[in-house]
């Protein structure tokens, strides 16, 4: 695979429950390698870049693989509400967009982070052993599951998200 690049973002929840240092320690642990960071309150402008409508399907599809009712109805329109919800999450408090770069980062870094829904996350995992939300809890809530951190999925997606929160010239080069 090579080196790649990657984009992490540590969410509201991870800030506030001062999980910052003990995530980047196991990025670190894995080897990779950060090349760029930095810690900001998200605004509507950033957000919609980073959570498009056009993500409605996908996300209210993750609510119906979970088993929720609604969102098995018409997932595209219980998508609308949890990127609502996700937008107003990720605004709610400071966020910490980083670049990881490493070895197949994008998969590995993935692996490391654990499973989208906390709940069911692997022990060993980032979210398996610091998660303490589940998607159908935080539908039922009618928020977005606190999971701690975004991941890029893919290659693409990680190059368009990196450029939504980084300029070129934030992102050591050597």
């Amino acid at each position: 695979m090579g080196v790649e690049r990657t984009l992490a973002i540590l969410k509201p929840d991870a800030v506030q429950r001062n999980l910052v240092g003990e995530i980047i320690k196991r990025y670190e642990k894995e080897g990779f390698r950060i090349v760029a960071a930095k810690m900001l309150r998200a605004d509507e402008k950033i957000l919609k870049k980073h959570y498009p409508d056009t993500m409605a399907s996908a996300v209210g599809q993750k609510s119906a693989n979970a088993g929720d009712a609604e969102a098995k109805q018409d997932p595209t329109a219980f998508g609308f509400k949890v990127l609502k919800w996700l937008r107003d999450f990720m605004s709610s408090g400071p966020v910490v967009p980083m670049v990881l770069e490493g070895e197949n980062v994008i998969q590995r870094a993935r692996e490391v982070t654990g499973f989208t829904d906390p709940s069911q996350a692997k022990p060993g995992t980032i979210r398996g052993d610091l998660g303490q939300d589940s998607i159908l809890k935080a539908n039922h809530e009618k928020r977005p599951v606190k999971n701690l951190i975004h991941m890029s999925g893919n290659k693409e997606e990680a190059a368009a998200e990196i450029s939504i929160w980084f300029k070129p010239e934030e992102i050591v080069r050597d």
